[in-house]
């Protein structure tokens, strides 16, 4: 990962930290997806990207989130800011993926 990228993956998680997560999805499952584990999974594994290589059980989670978070976004819809928090969380996740694959060649 370049260090303009690292420094946005950062940057994202940092901000994504502090975001608050929209109430109305707490304890909320979509398409089968348990919406506060979809955020903690991709943040974990965005946070692990962060402090060196993932491994391949977090690459497969990442990988599996991604595929979650595309399904869902059109349920979502843009209720009370859900869009607007999700939308980084799925920048991130492409990036740390897009550094694993990089750091695996």
């Amino acid at each position: 990962m370049s260090e303009p990228e690292l420094e946005l993956l950062s940057r994202l998680r940092d901000e994504h930290t502090r975001a608050k997560f929209p109430p109305h999805l707490r304890g909320r499952d979509i398409e089968g997806e348990a919406m506060v584990m979809l955020d903690a999974n991709i943040a974990g594994c965005v946070s692990s990207s962060l402090s060196g290589r993932l491994d391949e059980q977090r690459r497969s989670t990442l990988l599996r989130c991604l595929a979650a978070l595309e399904e869902v976004a059109p349920s979502i819809g843009d209720e009370s800011g859900a869009i607007e928090y999700y939308e980084p969380l799925r920048e991130m996740a492409t990036l740390a993926n897009e550094s694993g694959n990089a750091k695996a060649q």
